[in-house]
């Protein structure tokens, strides 16, 4: 394996990691983003300020010499943050941010033309926001790219190639490896769109002088990237079928390695090529929020060496931060549940994780009832993940082994990625 380096793109910063032949971490830096535009439901940023933030952290790695035996190199970034730029990379538009909404027009068109199961219909898809910004930026030769393919432009000088992973929202068809022929219908230039390769392909050398200014070998090669949530999971080291990965954040993000894609948009169920498997997963929106509504950090460091996973409460809870469900239910009336509440803190705090494990174990019942595997084991990232007392009441309803992921870092995922796992 090659020496390798991870980029990942976040909301609010950019992470490096360098990693050697074996997977052990060489360095790593960070440095962060000023907050993207907000107006209503635009989100935007500058893409300039993405380079410049990447220039602070190869810095800093060059600086520390972690850079001389790097070989391969794969960025990864935040799924369906879009521009549009020149055929040299110049940007004519501003990045719409993976959360902007505001491309609510085009959905008309692209329900007409797309097929029900493709990920396209929402005004935050990639396609949206292409269709929105060609209507507003009509630049003849313009290039449609994701945040992690003009980085990769960036460094190796070439702006006409994409990775499968972030063209998955923008309409390609992952199961034929192609772009589909219904993407005609909406009058799109075949120039627009990039050239897609697997997730990892080496594409093209760095740059030489970009080379030169951080100290990488002559041999440095730019890889193609992923989605930031898709190098999560790589990071963990799943890499069999059935085995899952957790994200207990925010919200509730489940994910399993399946033999074959597993598509049910009605559910927020898509697919991800990984190689010679795919992943399928969904978010509930249930999750840590609800919990940050109840308790303070303090109570809960304070409360978790107390809970008792072998004494089930019998709270039948659906924490919900607020109303509405989008898998592993559809229910956008679905409705929080987290009464009666007991005089115990304790109690009330052990309901609501059962009650966000038995959401767990529905949502890998979704995912079973529609063709992936059961899971055989459960990785568990976020900031939940280091919960034991937690993860064993979710081991109890799963009946699989539930660990903590020994990697959640998505620029780790990034660099194993380069190296071809």
């Amino acid at each position: 394996m090659p020496h390798a380096l991870g980029i990942d793109f976040g909301t609010s910063g950019v992470r490096a990691c360098a990693i050697d032949s074996d997977g052990s971490i060489l360095a790593e830096a960070r440095t962060g983003l000023p907050a993207p535009q907000r107006a209503g439901t635009a989100v935007s940023q500058d893409p300039g300020q993405w380079w410049q933030a990447l220039e602070r952290v190869l810095d800093e790695l060059a600086a520390r010499s972690a850079l001389a035996r790097v070989e391969r190199v794969a960025v990864d970034g935040t799924a369906a943050t879009l521009l549009l730029c020149a055929p040299d990379g110049t940007p004519l538009t501003p990045a719409l941010m993976y959360n902007d909404a505001r491309a609510a027009d085009p959905l008309a068109h692209i329900a007409a033309a797309a097929p029900p199961e493709a990920p396209v219909h929402s005004a935050s898809s990639s396609l949206a926001k292409l269709l929105w910004l060609r209507e507003r930026y009509p630049v003849q030769g313009a290039r449609a790219l994701h945040q992690a393919e003009w980085i990769a432009g960036r460094l190796s000088g070439r702006f006409d190639q994409g990775d499968e992973n972030n063209a998955l929202k923008l309409g390609y068809d992952p199961v034929r490896r192609r772009w589909p022929e219904w993407l005609q219908r909406l009058g799109l230039d075949a120039g627009l769109l990039p050239a897609i390769q697997p997730a990892g392909t080496p594409l093209r050398p760095l740059l030489p002088d970009l080379a030169r200014r951080w100290g990488f070998p002559t041999a440095a090669t730019i890889c193609a990237g992923t989605t930031d949530s898709t190098a999560a999971v790589i990071a963990t080291g799943a890499s069999r079928p059935g085995q899952a990965v957790t994200v207990l954040g925010s919200t509730l993000v489940l994910k399993v390695l399946s033999p074959q894609p597993v598509f049910a948009p009605d559910y927020g169920i898509y697919s991800h090529r990984l190689g010679q498997l795919w992943l399928a997963g969904g978010a509930s929106n249930a999750g840590g929020a609800v919990l940050r509504q109840h308790f303070s950090e303090a109570d809960l460091a304070a409360l978790t060496p107390r809970l008792r996973p072998d004494r089930p409460t019998c709270l039948e809870y659906y924490p919900l931060p607020a109303p509405g469900e989008r898998f592993p239910w559809n229910d956008p009336g679905r409705m929080p549940k987290l009464h009666p509440r007991p005089t115990s803190d304790l109690k009330f705090f052990q309901g609501i994780l059962e009650g966000l494990a038995r959401i767990e174990r529905s949502g890998y019942r979704r995912l079973r009832d529609l063709g992936a595997p059961w899971p055989t084991q459960v990785l568990s990232s976020g900031g939940g993940a280091g919960n034991a007392p937690w993860r064993a009441i979710r081991a109890r309803l799963l009946q699989c082994q539930v660990s903590l992921a020994p990697q959640q870092e998505a620029a780790y995922g990034s660099a194993r990625l380069a190296q071809g796992l």
